[in-house]
């Protein structure tokens, strides 16, 4: 059985609707079985950057903490984490990382800044750089996850050092356009030579024509359908050590619901 753990952070996002990250969570939740749903709940303050180029480090530091304590609480199953932005993947991470793990990164974004080299300090955009062990203590993996056990999928949104960094470690890609196969990503994972994966999915890795509660949309995205079915085929090659659904921020309720379908499904090819 699925357990879902419920973060509702919103500190770790650029976007002026960063609060809305918050019903975003809460709307998905509302659609999950309660009995098997833990709630985080969302810290009041938004935080400081404590000296360092993160914003609102001190908030994230504790959710990191809270996200990692619930998601190891699970056993027997594997947690599928419902954020909030992408940094609620670090404390997800934490709770099930080994070197026999392997990150399955769908996202627009590559988020592999550091915070030396990111121009807002959102910790959204550094969260898999941290997760390899780059970054400020306490919001980095150590030991970091190898960059040759990443896979970046449906990523088309890339700045100059994320870019670098891919290629100086030959990170593994599979365009948008590659999802349509669905063994493309189990082979890109299997590739890595883990024997576990672990599965982010940022909402906007999707075309906007599938969906529109995402802050930071992106043209020329997957579609829904071949991201489910690219998920089914790599968890029939790989077990599943876990999961991330994070970055929705719907406009309203009545925009939630619009897109609670596509959402689900998602969530169904990971549960």
């Amino acid at each position: 059985m699925t357990r879902f753990v419920i973060a509702p952070q919103w500190q770790g996002s650029s976007s002026s609707r960063a609060m809305q990250l918050i019903d975003g969570a809460e709307a998905i939740a509302g659609d999950l079985p309660r009995a098997a749903t833990t709630a985080v709940d969302a810290l009041p303050e938004a935080g400081d950057a404590q000296g360092t180029r993160v914003l609102r480090a001190s908030a994230l530091v504790r959710m990191r903490e809270r996200i990692r304590e619930a998601v190891a609480d699970v056993t027997g199953e594997h947690a599928i984490t419902i954020g909030g932005d992408c940094g609620v993947a670090l404390g997800a991470v934490s709770a099930v990382a080994d070197d026999d793990l392997a990150i399955v990164w769908i996202d627009a974004h590559a988020d592999l800044h550091t915070p030396e080299s990111s121009p807002s300090g959102a910790f959204h955009g550094m969260v898999l750089r941290a997760i390899l062990g780059e970054g400020i203590d306490p919001l980095r993996l150590t030991p970091g996850i190898d960059p040759s056990r990443v896979v970046l999928a449906g990523t088309r949104a890339l700045e100059v050092e994320e870019q670098r960094f891919i290629d100086e470690h030959g990170i593994r890609t599979v365009p948008a356009s590659a999802l349509s196969d669905p063994d493309a990503l189990a082979a890109a994972a299997v590739a890595t030579g883990a024997s576990r994966v672990y599965v982010h999915v940022d909402l906007d890795v999707l075309d906007p024509a599938e969906i529109t509660g995402v802050a930071l949309p992106e043209p020329f995205g997957a579609r829904a359908a071949d991201v489910a079915a690219s998920i089914r085929r790599l968890r029939e090659r790989l077990p599943l050590a876990g999961a991330t659904i994070t970055e929705f921020s719907p406009a309203s309720p009545v925009a939630a619901v619009d897109d609670l379908g596509t959402i689900l499904r998602l969530v169904g090819a990971l549960a």
